[in-house]
């Protein structure tokens, strides 16, 4: 495996990309290129979550996917900072292919709660003329094939995470909160999308996830969505592994299942 810590810079940041890149065996097939998945932890943009960082990475090279963790830049970094820094981590994804064996055509951006907001971002807005211009790659570099959204952060309008978008834009909050509502900026350049949410989600309602969907079904993007009945915001995997310390309500046995779902989606496309 290489596991590396590589920085992701841009003109007024560093964040970390955490690399899980899976080697080839010449007994098995020394030629394989896999899917790479980039997980983007949530954390409300106020920090990255270790609940969704490393053990989402180790479950997705157990199906066989190389992995990487982006810690992006939060709160005092504002819009669109953590965007640029995907955008990177993608496009270095895309350089180094060869030496890491990747699929080019099956990178995938995870994101959780607001990192799933930061991920969709990227889907919606990787043709957008503000990225290639700051960041002078071209557009279809920083192109993700697919996303997996995990109670993604999506609406700053009725059913918003507030706390979310205070982070994200700080002093820029009025003026830029109608950009970063993510449903209204979805078009058929938005990749395939996986997603999938707890009906009784408070902080961040299932409303959020619908509305994404909405979007996707209307400009005719595939998608595949899960709606589980009951868990509470933040369950990451669901089980004993990734239970928040003293919270026995992040132990959701019932949604458990969604990763296995979500590789057999990675498979396929």
């Amino acid at each position: 495996m290489i596991h590396e810590i590589i920085d992701i810079r841009t003109e007024h940041s560093k964040s970390k990309l955490y690399t899980y890149i899976l080697d080839n065996s010449p007994e098995i097939d020394n030629t394989r290129k896999r899917p790479l998945v980039i997980i983007c932890p949530g954390g409300g943009y106020e920090f990255t979550s270790d609940r969704e960082a490393e053990p989402i990475a180790i479950k997705m090279n157990a199906m066989g996917f190389h992995s990487c963790v982006l810690r992006y830049s939060v709160r005092p970094a504002t819009f669109p900072t953590a965007l640029l820094e995907l955008s990177m981590a993608v496009a270095l994804t895309r350089k180094k292919a060869e030496e890491w064996h990747v699929d080019k055509n099956k990178i995938i951006v995870v994101g959780f709660s607001a990192g799933g907001h930061l991920a969709a971002s990227l889907g919606v807005f990787w043709k957008s003329s503000f990225l290639s211009k700051a960041l002078g790659i071209p557009n279809e570099m920083i192109k993700p094939n697919g996303l997996l959204l995990s109670y993604p952060v999506i609406t700053s309008g009725t059913f918003a995470h507030e706390g979310s978008f205070k982070a994200l834009l700080g002093d820029n909050y009025n003026e830029q909160l109608d950009q970063v509502s993510l449903e209204k900026y979805v078009s058929s350049d938005t990749p395939p999308t996986f997603l999938w949410h707890t009906y009784t989600d408070e902080p961040v309602p299932v409303e959020n996830s619908f509305l994404f969907a909405n979007a996707l079904l209307k400009n005719k993007v595939s998608l595949e969505m899960h709606i589980y009945p009951n868990g509470v915001h933040g369950l990451s995997l669901g089980t004993e592994e990734t239970m928040a310390l003293d919270n026995e309500k992040t132990i959701q046995p019932e949604v458990s299942n969604w990763i296995k779902m979500a590789g057999r989606w990675i498979s396929g496309l």
